[in-house]
């Protein structure tokens, strides 16, 4: 049977996953990283970045798992300064402790693969998923998202992380393509001898065609790039793209993951639904693309798109598969991609490892992340096309 989540639409919550409201869930408090500031590492508004980190113990007292939040974009003055007065832009206004779970969850029953690791929920207040080095005096932004993922990195080292047998950066939305861009250089910051993969959830963004032929997406990466290019950063933020995209692309396509994955060293998983809901309504029908108001009722919940909409989504679907064809032959790499309405897999206990939860093939999100971080199986799975999959939990939205 497919369950339905209904969603109240909030657009500054909307691309973070917003773990449960599980009575017994572990909460974690939020530590600031006070040696951030001396190194110029603070959020849009100045203030200290931080992160939540859970110790683990036993077996894995020596394995890190790094969580990069995600929360969408700024690309533009008006919204930067919008954010910086809100959790995602400023450590003020921060939870002071979280709810850990899914894939952050301690319990092994929750969680199986993961529980007992040292487990890092790292918070995003810089805009731009965690790249960029400059300012705007003017509007008193920092845009320090590179400086941020340093000094946090650092911060964590110290704290025992360089001793690492083995490490996973994973991230959702925004968090996940910050775990694609900051892949690479995570597995440089930890000895060889360290196990280290990436895992992307909700990161796929395709640079794709809107309902009306537009490109809204790339319009918006193309401001979260050129805001700190206006302000003299087109080197800033090129320099901590990946360069051997920046070397061929220009900057706005090196913030697309299809650009990026191609050149990942590292082992790579993408968890991604086939009909990613943030994308739809953010990315293929915003109302900026749909005057008409013709996909106001098929953006909100895909029950209620036509035969032509759901057609239009199928192509979608075709893109994102033509998209990681080639990222799904490298043996290192894994992939789930699921038949589902829905953004964020991870995080959540219902989508990660419940007795209900998404599956392919019988086997639930969390145990083929596990199957494949730990090599006990290859792990690259596409579903088939919707309707087929009566396992989803999709997002409708009021």
């Amino acid at each position: 049977m497919v369950k339905h989540l209904n969603v109240f639409f909030d657009a500054e919550a909307y691309g973070v996953s917003k773990p449960a409201n599980v009575p017994s869930a572990l909460m974690v408090g939020l530590t600031l990283i006070h040696g951030a500031g001396a190194k110029g590492a603070v959020c849009l508004d100045g203030t200290l970045p931080g992160y939540h980190w859970h110790r683990g113990y036993g077996s894995g007292a020596n394995s890190w798992l790094i969580q990069l939040e995600g929360g969408g974009w700024c690309n533009n003055i008006r919204t930067c300064v919008y954010r910086k007065k809100t959790r995602r832009g400023s450590s003020t206004y921060m939870e002071k402790e979280i709810a850990f779970s899914g894939i952050l969850s301690n319990k092994a029953e929750a969680n199986p693969d993961f529980f007992n690791w040292n487990r890092v929920k790292l918070r995003y207040c810089d805009g731009a998923s965690f790249t960029g080095d400059g300012e705007d005096k003017a509007a008193q932004l920092q845009f320090r998202g590179q400086r941020i993922w340093l000094a946090a990195m650092e911060d964590l080292l110290s704290k025992g992380m360089r001793f690492a047998n083995q490490a996973l950066l994973s991230g959702c939305s925004a968090g996940g393509l910050a775990s694609i861009l900051h892949c690479d250089e995570f597995r440089g910051l930890l000895p060889r001898t360290t196990k280290v993969k990436c895992l992307s959830d909700a990161g796929m963004f395709l640079d794709a065609f809107d309902v009306s032929g537009g490109r809204t997406l790339r319009n918006m990466f193309g401001g979260v790039v050129a805001c700190s290019m206006y302000y003299g950063l087109a080197k800033a933020v090129r320099n901590n793209l990946p360069h051997i995209c920046t070397n061929r692309l220009d900057p706005t396509s090196c913030f697309f993951p299809q650009n990026l994955i191609g050149d990942i060293k590292t082992p790579l998983f993408i968890l991604n639904t086939a009909y990613d809901s943030w994308q739809v309504q953010s990315s293929l029908a915003p109302p900026s693309a749909d005057p008409s108001g013709y996909w106001h009722n098929c953006r909100l919940n895909h029950e209620k798109c036509t035969p032509a909409q759901i057609q239009f989504l199928q192509g979608f679907r075709n893109e994102m598969l033509k998209a990681i064809r080639h990222f799904s032959m490298s043996k290192q790499n894994g992939m789930f991609i699921n038949s589902c309405f829905a953004h964020c897999q991870t995080e959540r206990q219902d989508t990660w490892f419940a007795d209900d939860s998404p599956v392919i093939g019988k086997k639930a999100i969390a145990l083929a992340v596990g199957d494949w971080y730990f090599d006990r199986a290859r792990v690259k799975v596409i579903d088939c096309p919707y309707p087929c999959d009566k396992s989803c939990h999709n997002l409708v939205f009021k």
